[in-house]
């Protein structure tokens, strides 16, 4: 019996179509899709009560990767780089999917649900999650300043 990789997901009012749509399309490709909410439509609620606790688990290495949906993506990906060890990043097309994985060893797409149609979030998550980082050494010292930044010694 195979194991499913836990992918993290949530989004607030303005991206909550999107999430749902994009949970089926994850189990759909053998993911495993864990909701950190909305788990309801409600126009009143705050992206950072949904993406913070996403990108803790994300950090602490409790789901794979993440996709974090808001009305723009761009409020979502403020609020999940403020965590330690993400690199969130709001993408709007195919080659950034990719490249920030292989380069920037990129763990949290950010999405907006109200830019980002169905077919193409479809296909910038794919590209995300089967990215690998490449590890180079070039990118391996960009990290190191960047976590320095998180954890001054």
């Amino acid at each position: 019996m195979s194991t499913f990789i836990k992918i993290g997901i949530c989004a607030d009012h303005g991206g909550f179509e999107l999430k749902e749509k994009i949970k089926s399309f994850l189990a759909e490709n053998q993911f495993e899709p864990i909701d950190y909410g909305a788990t309801e439509l409600n126009s009143s609620d705050d992206f950072p009560d949904f993406v913070i606790p996403l990108a803790k688990a994300v950090a602490s290495k409790e789901v794979f990767r993440g996709i974090a949906i808001c009305g723009s993506g761009v409020g979502a990906c403020i609020a999940a780089n403020k965590i330690p060890n993400i690199r969130a990043a709001l993408i709007t097309e195919h080659f950034s999917a990719h490249q920030g994985v292989e380069d920037d060893d990129m763990n949290l797409i950010c999405l907006g649900g109200r830019i980002t149609g169905y077919a193409v979030a479809e296909e910038l998550v794919l590209a995300f999650l089967n990215a690998e980082f490449i590890g180079a050494e070039r990118h391996l010292r960009r990290l190191a300043k960047i976590q320095n930044l998180e954890n001054p010694s």
